[in-house]
C-alpha cells in the first residue's frame, strides 16, 4: 500500500530525514515511535506531500507520489490527520466534515462517508451545527478524524492523535483507529503513548536522528531494551517489560 525507498528530507538546507526504507501493507496498522526531535511528523507530512522529498521515492498502491503536490497525493488515497488537529475553528461542525469530501470519488460516496463517520463520532451529529472551535480537544481530534475519513482514504496517517487528551477520551481514540481498520483503511501511526501505539499495532519503526534504527513485529518492541532506552530514557538495567499487547494485535499479525 506505502513504500519508501531511501527517502531523504530537507527544511531549507538541513537534512531531517536519512535513507528512509519504510512500508505499510493492506488492511495493516504501522506505528513509528521515537524521542521527541526524531522526525516522525517530518516522515508523515513527507508523505502526505505537505513537504518535499529531495531523494528516494515513495509509493502509494504502487503508484510513484514522490514529487506529487498535497492535493493529487490526496487522489491516490492518503489522507492525513495531523498534529495539532487543524480544524477550522469558525466553521460548522457538519461544514468540516464535509470539507474532507472535496474530491469527485469522496463526493459520490459522500452519504455513506457520513454515516459511518457519525457511526463512529456519534457526538459529532449532536454538534453539526456548532462552531468547531467550540468543541472540546477530545471532540475535535474526533472531528479531525472524522474529516480525513470523509476524504475515503485506503491509508490513514495519523499524527500524535492522542496528544493532549484525557485518558478516557485517548482509549475511545484507539478503538476507533481499530475499527477504521477493521473496515479495511491502512493506518501509519505517529504515536508518543508507545505502549497503546505497539497494542493496536501489527509492525513499527524506531526513528532517531532522522533514521530508522529499528523495525519488526510491535510484539518484538514490547520487550526490546533499545526501544526503552531510546524512546523512554530507560537504562538498561533499570530496563522492564511493557505490557504485552492486546488479543487484537495478534489476531491482526496471524491475518
Amino acid at each position: 500500500m506505502l513504500e519508501l525507498h531511501d527517502v531523504d528530507v530537507f527544511y531549507g538546507d538541513a537534512q531531517a530525514l536519512w535513507d528512509i526504507d519504510l512500508q505499510v501493507g493492506e488492511r495493516e496498522i504501522v506505528c513509528i515511535v521515537g524521542p521527541n526531535g526524531a522526525g516522525k511528523s517530518t516522515l508523515v507530512q513527507a508523505v502526505a506531500g505537505l513537504l518535499p522529498v529531495r531523494g528516494g521515492r515513495i509509493l502509494v498502491g504502487g503508484t510513484d507520489v514522490t514529487r506529487l503536490t498535497a492535493h493529487r497525493v490526496c487522489e491516490t488515497g492518503v489522507a492525513i490527520v495531523p498534529e495539532g488537529r487543524r480544524i477550522f475553528p469558525g466553521m460548522t461542525v457538519a461544514d468540516n466534515l464535509d470539507l474532507g469530501a472535496y474530491r469527485p470519488d469522496a463526493r459520490r460516496q459522500f452519504a455513506g462517508s457520513r454515516r459511518w463517520v457519525l457511526e463512529l463520532f456519534p457526538i459529532l451529529g449532536r454538534r453539526a451545527g456548532q462552531m468547531a472551535g467550540s468543541l472540546s480537544g477530545g471532540e475535535q481530534q474526533m472531528l479531525a478524524i472524522g474529516r480525513a475519513l470523509m476524504a475515503c482514504p485506503r491509508i490513514l496517517l495519523l499524527d500524535e492523535p492522542s496528544l493532549g487528551l484525557a485518558p478516557v477520551v485517548v482509549d475511545e481514540v484507539f478503538d476507533v483507529i481499530g475499527e477504521i481498520n477493521a473496515k479495511g483503511v491502512a493506518v501509519l501511526l505517529v504515536e508518543q503513548n508507545v505502549q497503546r501505539a505497539l497494542e493496536i499495532a501489527t509492525r513499527a519503526y524506531l526513528l532517531s536522528e532522522g533514521r530508522v534504527r529499528m523495525a519488526g513485529a510491535a510484539d518484538e518492541f514490547m520487550h526490546n531494551a533499545e526501544l526503552q532506552r531510546t524512546v523512554l530514557g530507560i537504562a538498561p538495567e533499570d530496563a522492564v517489560v511493557l505490557h504485552e499487547p492486546g488479543p487484537g494485535a495478534a489476531e491482526r499479525s496471524a491475518g
